[in-house]
């Protein structure tokens, strides 16, 4: 009997999403038709005005006092308003992701996309080596995994599905036209992540958003958790690990920032501290989300101190090489 109504509850659930399918895909059909430009304007100013009615805001205009107590209350809702109008654009422009990139490195002209340390992404690409590349919920996120895809680079991106069945089938089949390889987070997604950095690939993270078991960092100010997956790579495979942002610019362009290889504080046996390394991240991080916090994430919990530990310092447990 309880398998049956297992089984009902899963077609009933599936029979309610339908709808949605057809209303995310009509959606998506109209912003390939009104063109890049037009569907990013169009995104931002339904998320300018649905947004700020969402409970959602309310986690916003807090995460932003709490990181900005020396700003005005009419600045912190400028950058609330700012962020709904980044990610409706972001959401917008699903549609249009392999037509955004158009970065040549040899074009006379400047397209939409810029990029700002190419070299060491073309170091990165040709040093036979694996490598670990961080990223955060700033400007358009997903352009780094195209770049990645298109100039040759052996990358995993690991990514979030969103909560939607029918928005995270959309997303999914997008990513997979335009990026390389996709692992999707959840129960055994640190073994894939493992797996490919031990063939000698690269591994694409972002981690700006709370993770239970994570270790304790310091961001904007505040205690957060993070997830440590990347620090236990970098210990354990001794890999370099790089950061990549995007930034919106002005007239619908975007440029992208890849960080050298970071300096990661080292235990007294001189392995990566683990805990130490993804606070090196987070102060990255940190300083991006300063320089343009209207375009980062603020609408996720990112802090939680009820989930907190009792103690700040954490041990990071030793992956073990696989046979």
């Amino acid at each position: 009997m309880l398998r049956l109504k297992l089984r009902l509850y899963r077609a009933l659930s599936r029979l309610a999403g339908l709808p949605m399918v057809f209303v995310i895909r009509a959606l998506f059909a109209l912003a390939r038709r009104l063109g890049p430009a037009r569907a990013a304007a169009a995104g931002a100013a339904i998320a300018r005005a649905i947004g700020p009615r969402l409970p959602s805001h309310r986690t916003a205009l807090k995460n932003l006092r709490q990181s900005f107590p020396d700003r005005s209350e009419t600045e912190i809702a400028a950058i609330a308003l700012g962020s709904w109008d980044n990610l409706g654009r972001t959401g917008a422009e699903y549609a249009h992701l392999a037509e955004i990139f158009d970065y040549d490195p040899q074009a006379a002209e400047p397209g939409r996309i810029e990029v700002e340390g190419i070299e060491h992404f073309f170091a990165l690409r040709d040093d036979g080596q694996p490598g670990l590349i961080f990223s955060a919920h700033l400007g358009n996120w997903e352009l780094p995994a195209i770049c990645a895809a298109r100039f040759g680079l052996e990358a995993s991106a690991v990514f979030r599905p969103p909560n939607s069945p029918a928005a995270a089938q959309l997303v999914q089949e997008v990513r997979r036209a335009t990026m390389g390889g996709l692992t999707a987070a959840g129960p055994g997604a640190a073994f894939a992540m493992q797996g490919v950095v031990e063939r000698g690939g690269h591994l694409g993270m972002l981690v700006d958003q709370h993770f239970t078991r994570g270790v304790v960092v310091d961001f904007l100010g505040q205690k957060a958790l993070v997830n440590p997956l990347l620090g236990k790579l970098a210990r354990h495979y001794e890999c370099p690990v790089h950061g990549v942002r995007v930034i919106r610019l002005a007239g619908d362009r975007f440029r992208l920032e890849l960080t050298p290889a970071l300096d990661l504080p080292r235990d007294a046996g001189g392995a990566v501290d683990v805990q130490g390394a993804m606070q090196a991240m987070t102060d990255v991080i940190a300083a991006w989300v300063r320089e343009y916090p209207e375009q980062w994430l603020w609408m996720h919990r990112r802090w939680r101190p009820a989930m907190l530990p009792g103690a700040a310092v954490l041990r990071a447990p030793v992956i073990q090489a696989s046979s």
